[in-house]
């Protein structure tokens, strides 16, 4: 904003911070930490699978507040469900080509 414009944010950069996420994962052995578009579980869980060690929520957390709670119980109940100990378990676990 300092430019006088936004920049993108959201949900709209979901698609790009994905993609960077997992081109960064085949390029260094880092953690990743990953934000851009994460407003639920399921948004975060594919951060994970594309190699990010953990993910941070932004925008969403003016949507809903409580989006970082919900964020971590439904990734709890999706390791649950598929038997997954750890997050190492999930990390980078996209298929290759």
């Amino acid at each position: 904003m300092g430019h006088g414009t936004g920049g993108l944010s959201g949900p709209a950069i979901k698609p790009i911070a994905l993609a960077m996420v997992y081109a960064a994962s085949q390029k260094v052995r880092i953690p990743i930490i990953a934000m851009g578009g994460i407003m639920n579980a399921d948004d975060a869980i594919e951060f994970i699978i594309a190699g990010a060690a953990a993910v941070a929520v932004g925008t969403g957390n003016f949507i809903n507040p409580r989006a970082p709670l919900e964020v971590l119980s439904g990734i709890q109940a999706y390791m649950k469900k598929h038997r997954i100990q750890t997050i190492k378990q999930l990390c980078g676990k996209v298929r290759r080509p």
